[in-house]
């Protein structure tokens, strides 16, 4: 590191103590020193031998001693959260970690599930796999027929689902088993009305007050007009994104591929699909985006602190004016409060604000809804609301 960098280190800024600052410096030397003496050897552990069946002793998982002198936000964003609703049978823990930090030590079999060559060797030469896809596939729908088509199963690899067909996909939607997104596949059924007013006849829909429309959303943004690049989070199979494409919105969409092969019908339709999860930063520039839509993805089943460092980087990422569509939000009824001051904790001003009880799945859950439609302000922008006089 060059004097120069050094000396920006050690030269604290107005209100942070020495001693903090010092800390930092040696923090900072002690991971370059880390840097260099693995550069022989992989940053995460070798994958280690299955233990025999016999074995019943517990693993034991080494976690770094927590740093007393570190901000309380540095151990909120890097520890672990516990999920509200206990162990997801999707993610297989009842643990939400962040991207960084502890995946080497927490999982390591699915470390060594995934680290089937040599550390440091050469990766597996998988030419061979990727031809036979690549003679397999066919090239997608050209624009605008992709938007509203159901893609062609000639392009079908999906090894990691039991559905090998996009009419299976569709077919979902007549599972009697509850899934969030059943349905989200059929581009011909409710799908195909999402965020609209009026059907495709001209009648007018019976929508909820929670239903926003995307023409009255983009019709809020000042000044009009102004509405060009966004982001849908758990972007399902990229419906919102097309919806935007039609009206001259670029949105991408982000997916982690639960339950599905999201990622490939988001592709399919002519959508840039986004492999980012809710527990990772945003991959933008600060003040960049002019809206951000999340739709049940930011929801009660996250704990309130690990949603409030997501609504924080949402929150970053939009420009002063820019619109967060906090869609559908749900929670326990006991929880909403909660979860409200974590919303309104952030520093968005609310253009729209709707609560209702969800009762989709029974009046005995006691659920909420939540719909807002929450603006970044235009001035003092990265002032806490607290602070504003």
């Amino acid at each position: 590191m060059s004097a120069t960098r050094m000396a920006a280190y050690v030269d604290p800024p107005h209100g942070v103590p020495l001693r903090r600052s010092l800390l930092y410096v040696v923090l900072l030397l002690g991971s370059n020193l880390a840097t260099f003496l693995s550069s022989s050897s992989s940053s995460c552990a070798p994958p280690v031998a299955a233990a025999p069946a016999t074995t019943t002793a517990p693993r034991t998982v080494l976690v770094p001693e927590k740093q007393p002198e570190l901000p309380p936000e540095f151990h909120a964003f890097a520890g672990l959260h516990m999920l509200p609703y206990g162990r997801n049978p999707n993610w297989g823990t009842a643990e939400m970690r962040p991207p960084a930090g502890h995946p080497c030590l927490a999982f390591p079999d699915l470390l060594a599930a995934f680290m089937s060559y040599p550390v440091n060797g050469s990766c597996p030469d998988d030419e061979l796999p990727a031809q036979r896809l690549l003679l397999r596939g066919s090239p997608p729908l050209p624009l605008p027929d992709a938007l509203w088509s159901t893609p062609r199963d000639r392009s079908v690899h999906w090894s990691a689902y039991t559905c090998k067909s996009f009419r299976c996909l569709v077919d979902r939607a007549r599972s009697p088993r509850f899934d969030d997104c059943k349905d989200c596949f059929d581009l011909d059924g409710r799908e195909c009305r999402r965020w609209l007013n009026a059907t495709a006849s001209g009648k007018k829909t019976k929508n909820s007050p929670l239903d926003f429309s995307i023409d009255e959303v983009l019709a809020s943004a000042s000044p009009p007009g102004s509405i060009r690049i966004g982001l849908d989070i758990g972007g399902g199979s990229g419906t919102f994104a097309v919806r935007m494409s039609e009206r001259g919105v670029t949105v991408v969409a982000t997916t982690v591929n639960l339950n599905g092969p999201f990622s490939t019908v988001v592709a399919a339709r002519g959508v840039v699909p986004l492999y980012v999860s809710v527990a990772a930063r945003l991959p933008f520039f600060d003040n960049t985006l002019d809206v951000v839509h999340s739709m049940h993805v930011l929801s009660g089943w996250m704990p309130p602190a690990a949603m409030q460092f997501a609504l924080f980087d949402v929150y970053r990422v939009l420009r002063p004016g820019g619109l967060f569509w906090l869609d559908h939000f749900f929670c326990r009824e006991e929880e909403m409060a909660a979860y409200v001051e974590v919303v309104e904790s952030v520093g968005f001003g609310k253009l729209r604000w709707v609560t209702r009880r969800k009762l989709d799945r029974g009046a005995e859950r006691k659920e909420m809804y939540l719909s807002a439609l929450l603006e970044k302000p235009l001035k003092n922008s990265w002032r806490h609301p607290s602070n504003n006089s």
